[in-house]
């Protein structure tokens, strides 16, 4: 098995919606054993989860996310080696006007180090950054 792709947090909850999108949902399945996430995103995931008051809804999204992990989700660390390019990004696009969220930055840092396809419904978010390879599930 190998890794290919990075899953951002809209792809990974994706699932969890009342009307999952088939696109994502398809590629899911179709690369579910070439996919790992980050670090950041798995906090993000499990702040939108903590945040929610005990629920249905939180007890459903707890059991997904033990699935997740479960089933082998890999969840990549953000390293010294992320943190240097994503420094060295945050200071080149700094210096053009444009600031991303410091999370996707590590997000994007993270793939890069990786060499790994990022996967995002927010493309935009992420297309500034050098090197980085994106692609969209959703469309």
């Amino acid at each position: 098995m190998s890794i290919r792709y990075l899953l951002d947090t809209n792809i990974l909850s994706e699932s969890t919606r009342p009307i999952p999108d088939p696109k994502v949902m398809q590629h899911l399945q179709q690369k579910r054993h070439h996919v790992a996430t980050a670090s950041v995103v798995w906090h993000e995931l499990m702040f939108g989860c903590q945040r929610l008051p005990l629920s249905r809804r939180r007890s459903q999204l707890e059991t997904y996310f033990q699935d997740l992990l479960l089933s082998g989700l890999v969840i990549l660390p953000y390293t010294q080696a992320a943190a240097e390019w994503h420094a060295t990004e945050r200071v080149r696009l700094t210096a053009i006007g444009q600031s991303p969220a410091f999370a996707d930055g590590m997000i994007a840092a993270t793939a890069h180090q990786h060499g790994l396809i990022l996967v995002t419904r927010n493309v935009d978010d992420f297309s500034g950054f050098l090197g980085l390879q994106i692609e969209n599930w959703f469309v």
